[in-house]
């Protein structure tokens, strides 16, 4: 009896929550909406013609729906392309195919053969297989073991979804977490440096974050290219800076000995992978990192073989699915709705950069007097506040256009620095649960507070800034 009640009581509670959320989101969805017309209204006039105003709407009301999430993030995505068709197609000067064709755009081509590389790599265990094969090579100090589970994090998150390697990787850590108790300072030191890994980490590849692959998009869109190869050179060496540093700053703030740990957590069953249940022979797993190996290839020497990195990706694609490695439900597990928001948002940054509403803003700005190091350094430290309350990839679509137009009004300035700065920095906002997706996965464990995500929110926010420009500014006077 006491079940029923308790049983009951829950659905209840829940059904009530169920719609006090529904409620709240409309509540949002229409004060964005209003919110949108108001600003639209006094902010055009009549300075800007009817599909100015038109787009002003939809950023206006895009960056509302992205911090409120009254919607989800892809929906916005989609909602952006639909609007710009129905509203553009009624001005005869307007292509409004561009809106759409960014579902066929290079980046996502792109991503789409990480997704691929990805799935393969949690279908096959490499994923496990890899994290088994390196962290005996950094001892058992629980100092040493706490970097090399980092690097680890950091390294799979170029490859793969950053989310996903952060699950793996806090699932695969589960017994020394429930070995070491809650309060250990090792438990909440793993927990904040593994997601945060996985955030820095994705700087490292095109594919290893949406926000790079935004700043790829929209430099292309100008005839700037930048290759595999070229973006692990701004990337890599960011991230692993970011993450030396974080670890010794955990190391200190949590007063981490150098006592032994036990390996055992690496036989976990979890970790164990289940040939029966995945039906992967040894074979598909070989043909499998065969593929992969081939896929890095040519992405980071296309810049010689003259291949682009869109093409590439038809080799997981089309090799992944060829030998049986993966299916149609494998399919259906893809991150398509990371994909929409990408599309979305590079339709919004074409709609955006070609009716001249960045220039139209920028005009109030007296570019003459600001120091280009601080101009530098406000974009940085804007993209890290914005992604710290909205995604990371929706403030990379509304700042990248503008910081293109800034750009073109300064003369002497490279026209991919503001963007790369933008992108790489948006990888740097860990200051709450909610910021990334692996800070909510590890904050879910119940074994961290809201305040112990502080500490690194705040070093790796103002740190991070400082070494992205830094590294950037001095790779330009070598490349």
């Amino acid at each position: 009896m006491n079940q029923d009640s308790r049983s009951y009581s829950r659905k209840f509670f829940n059904k009530i929550n169920s719609t006090i959320n529904w409620k709240s989101r409309s509540i949002q969805f229409v004060a964005s909406f209003l919110i949108a017309l108001v600003l639209n209204y006094f902010i055009s006039g009549t300075s800007l013609d009817e599909a100015q105003s038109s787009v002003l709407f939809i950023l206006i009301f895009a960056i509302g729906l992205w911090v409120t999430e009254a919607i989800p993030p892809f929906a916005v995505g989609i909602l952006i392309i639909g609007y710009l068709v129905f509203t553009m197609s009624n001005l005869e000067s307007e292509n409004v195919k561009q809106y759409i064709q960014t579902w066929s755009d290079s980046v996502i081509w792109l991503f789409l053969g990480g997704f691929f590389i990805a799935e393969a790599m949690k279908k096959t265990a490499l994923d496990i297989a890899l994290l088994k094969f390196s962290v005996p090579y950094f001892g058992n100090k629980s100092k040493n073991i706490l970097l090399g589970l980092m690097i680890i994090t950091a390294f799979l998150s170029m490859l793969m979804s950053n989310t996903a390697t952060t699950a793996m990787m806090i699932a695969s850590i589960s017994p020394i977490i429930y070995k070491l108790g809650k309060k250990a300072p090792l438990t909440k030191a793993l927990l904040i440096g593994i997601p945060s890994a996985a955030a820095i980490g994705g700087m490292g590849t095109i594919i290893g974050s949406a926000p790079n692959a935004i700043a790829v998009g929209a430099l292309d869109g100008i005839g700037i290219r930048i290759s595999f190869l070229e973006w692990m050179m701004f990337g890599i060496p960011v991230a692993m800076i970011l993450i030396l540093f974080f670890w010794q700053a955990l190391l200190k703030k949590y007063k981490i000995k150098t006592s032994n740990l036990s390996l055992d957590f690496l036989t976990n069953q979890q970790l164990t992978l289940d040939n029966e249940k995945n039906e992967i022979t040894k074979l598909q797993t070989r043909i499998t990192i065969i593929i992969i190996l081939t896929s890095l290839l040519f992405w980071l020497t296309s810049q010689w073989t003259g291949i682009p990195v869109a093409g590439v990706s038809g080799i997981p694609i089309v090799g992944l699915t060829m030998f049986r490695i993966l299916d149609a439900d494998d399919m259906r597990k893809l991150p398509w709705d990371t994909l929409m928001l990408v599309a979305g948002g590079l339709s919004l940054g074409i709609a955006v950069q070609q009716q001249g509403l960045t220039d139209y803003f920028i005009s109030f700005i007296n570019l003459e007097s600001l120091n280009y190091y601080v101009l530098l350094f406000v974009f940085a430290i804007i993209s890290v506040v914005f992604s710290n309350f909205m995604s990371n990839t929706a403030t990379t679509t509304i700042m990248v256009p503008l910081a293109l137009s800034v750009t073109a009004a300064l003369p002497g300035i490279s026209d991919e620095i503001i963007p790369l700065i933008i992108a790489l920095t948006a990888s740097c906002a860990l200051l709450l649960p909610v910021s990334t997706p692996p800070n909510a996965i590890a904050f879910s464990t119940g074994k961290l507070q809201q305040s112990d995500f502080r500490f690194g929110g705040i070093l790796i926010g103002f740190l991070g800034p400082i070494i992205v420009i830094s590294w950037i500014l001095l790779l330009q006077l070598f490349v």
